[in-house]
Parts: C-alpha cells; structure tokens; sequence
C-alpha cells in the first residue's frame, strides 16, 4: 500500500490547478458591506447578494466593527471572493441567537455557502482585525447547550480557498464543508478556549468537519477548542491535513461511522505533522456496532503529543455514553477497517490518577474505558473479523509518573502483527512495530 500514489499526487495537482485558476481570476467587481452603528448589517449584504453572486469581491473593510445579528445565507457562487478583513460580531443576547436556531427559517449555520465554483473565503493577517466573535464565553458559563449556532457551512462548494480566517470563541461547530470539492484550507486559526476549562467546558467546539468532502488539503492551522480539532465523516474521500497545531480538544477524529446501521464510506485519509497538546485523544477513530462498510487506507504519522491521555485510540464498539449504558444491537456487523497505520508518534501520557476534562458530566465519565490503567499509548478495540491490516510503528511514550506505558489489544479478535504485543499489559513493540515501513 502506498498513500501517496493513492491520495497525494492526485490532490496535490488538482490543488495545483485549482490554485492557479484562483490566482487569476477574472475581473472582479467589489462591494463594500456598509455599516450603520447600533443595527443589524445582514439586511443590507442580502439585498446586494444578487448583483455580486459572480466575478466578485464582498468586502468587509477593515477598521469596521460589523454587526452580524442575523444569518447569512450566500446563493450559488461563480468566481466570488469573500473578504473578511473588518471584525464580525454575532448578537450578544443569548436568547435572541437561541430564537433565531429556533426558528424555521434558520439555515442550518449562522454563514451558509448553498453551492458554487472557484468561491475564497479570505480574512485577515492583520493581528487585530478579520475576527469573527460568537461570544462563545457565556454560553460556557451558563453549560447552555440549548439552541446554539453553528458556525460556517461552506457546502457543495468545487474549487474553493478557506485562509486566514479567525474565529474568536465559537460556541459550536467552527467549519463543515459538506459536500465540497478540491479544497484548500489554510492557515487559519480559530479560538475555542474556555477561561475555566472545568468548569465552563466549551462543548462541541469542533475544529473542522471533512464530512462527505472529496480532495480536501488542511494545512497550516492553529485550533484550539474542546472537540475533535478536525473530524473526516462518511462519504469522505482524499483528505489530507498536516503541519497544524491542536489544542484541548479530542484529537484527529475519523467518525463516528456506522450509527443506525448506516453504511460507511471513507477512504484514503493523511494525518501528518500534527502537535496535540493538553488533549483528551490524539488519534481516534470510532465506529458503532451494527454498522457497515468500510473505512480504508487510513495514516497517522508524524504526531507530536504533549499531556494526553489517550494518544491512540480506535474503537468498533462506540456508543454514546451519556444516553445510559451500551445498547444491545441484534446485526452483529461492523465498519470495516482496512490499511490503517499510526507511525512516528512521539510524546507523553497524563496518567494522573485524578484525570478529569470538563465534558465529564457523568459517573463514570462518557471517556471512561473499564480497566485502563491511564497509562495507555494504544487502545485497540476492535470488532472480531473486520480488521485487515492495521499497524502502529514507532511509537514513543512516556507518562508524566514516569511509569511504564500500556497497551489494550485483545488478541482473540486479531491475530495479525500490530505493531505491538497484542495485550491488556505493558507495551512492547515487535520488530513491525520498530522497523516496518
């Protein structure tokens, strides 16, 4: 199996294409959001929506505080710039955002993309100005999870550029890109950081959502929250994200996959050059029992991890825990897992006794795994008769009490060589797991 004859030449040179085409893009026409103190300023960006659906710039100027009070929702795009270099503030009133989520009318996301070609949503690398404010921070301290707004949906979008864009403290859900095409996100960061991490947990704060996306390249970004920094859904295909930072959150996700007995597709993944600090997981992936289809061709490699608890972690048998105990599921079918690898993964384990992370509402806390020591680097819970080829080399741990790292494997369920003895007990490469390639 070789990824980058599967994945990364083709991405790469359609990125290529793709980026020279938005280098040069024809004419554009520019509109300049206005702003009226002390009002609602999507009304009149709506209204302009129309004239400047194509070969055009929507500016939002810098030195502009903008007043964001009501959604937008952007028509099918051709050859659109949206220029984010003012800062953007969603309502501050709590309850207001909650009646418009509320309301049949809401699209989904407070800034949807319907569809389009060659469409760049650009901000700012000037240090104070292109933020996007969602006032996330009460939200927190209220543990209000009633009616929050999702963030951005640049969705059915071919060809599109996400880069430089700040979030400041989202409340929900930062990026989706559902159904999109040759996509190049980059250098972006976004901020989901409670002031009280305990307390004020700043729950599904996700990063970005590759769900259903094809030929997608994340790169370069700087996201710190408390949920999957980014998460590769069904029907994904050709992603690639490298060379970024995480923080707080649960890790490089892919799934969850199989819910309901869905049948499962994602294929050809690349997670690379990644540093994971202060962080629940790593690398995970999930899917439900009763599921079905296939994940497949699927790397971890190159992951730097600083006070994680659980640095590798794959599970066949998820559920949700806060929903009470494990269902009983009469198809006894899986997500299958096929060539997935985890390599170079250096770092250490928080294996403090009194481990706690602000999603714990519940005794035993939803992350609880029954008869981990904490001192884990690799949790392999798998599914009999559903796994082909699935390796971790290199793996280098530490825990912060200095003790020897774990593993849990059960080896009934897989006979072939993971990398490791296949145990619930100490960690102990095989010479796979040293030196395979």
């Amino acid at each position: 199996m070789m990824l980058s004859s599967l994945l990364l030449s083709p991405v790469l040179l359609a990125f290529s294409a793709a980026s020279a085409a938005l280098a040069a893009p024809s004419a554009l026409k520019t509109f300049t959001v206005p702003h009226v103190d002390g009002q609602d300023d999507t009304p009149a960006l709506l209204a302009a929506l129309p004239d400047y659906a194509s070969n055009s710039t929507i500016l939002f100027k810098q030195g502009v505080h903008y007043n964001i009070w009501t959604p937008i929702k952007f028509p099918v795009l051709n050859n659109v710039e949206i220029r984010i270099e003012g800062n953007l503030s969603y309502p501050e009133d709590m309850a207001t955002v909650q009646a418009i989520v509320a309301s049949s009318t809401f699209p989904g996301h407070w800034f949807t993309f319907t569809g389009g070609d060659k469409v760049s949503l650009i901000g700012s690398t000037n240090p104070k100005w292109g933020w996007v404010d969602a006032h996330g921070q009460q939200w927190w301290n209220k543990h209000e999870l009633t009616n929050r707004p999702h963030g951005w949906n640049f969705a059915k979008i071919s060809n599109g550029v996400i880069r430089n864009m700040k979030l400041w403290k989202p409340v929900a859900w930062s990026f989706s890109a559902s159904g999109s095409t040759n996509l190049h996100a980059h250098d972006n960061w976004i901020y989901a950081l409670s002031d009280d991490m305990d307390n004020a947990f700043p729950f599904n704060t996700d990063g970005f959502s590759a769900g259903g996306g094809t030929d997608f390249l994340l790169e370069n970004n700087h996201i710190q929250n408390g949920d999957d920094c980014m998460t590769v859904g069904n029907g994904a295909k050709n992603i690639v994200f490298r060379n970024s930072r995480c923080e707080g959150g649960h890790g490089l996700s892919i799934g969850s996959l199989g819910k309901g007995g869905q049948v499962a597709d994602v294929q050809n993944v690349l997670i690379e050059n990644v540093e994971m600090k202060n962080a629940l997981y790593a690398a995970r992936f999930k899917s439900w029992t009763g599921g079905k289809g296939l994940a497949r061709n699927i790397t971890w490699r190159n992951i730097k991890f600083d006070n994680v608890r659980f640095p590798i972690y794959v599970t066949q048998n998820y559920w949700d825990q806060n929903l009470g105990p494990k269902p009983e599921v009469a198809d006894v079918t899986n997500t299958q897992i096929q060539d997935m690898f985890f390599e170079n993964f250096v770092g250490n384990i928080n294996d403090s006794p009194t481990f706690f992370e602000g999603t714990c509402v519940s005794d035993p806390c939803w992350y609880y795994v029954p008869g981990a020591t904490g001192r884990e680097v690799i949790i392999f819970d798998l599914y009999p008769e559903t796994v082909k080829d699935i390796v971790a080399r290199r793996i280098v741990p530490v825990t912060q009490s200095w003790k020897p790292a774990t593993v849990m494997c059960n080896s009934t369920v897989i006979s072939t060589d993971v990398g490791f003895k296949c145990q619930n007990g100490l960690f102990v490469p095989t010479l796979a797991g040293l030196f395979g390639h």
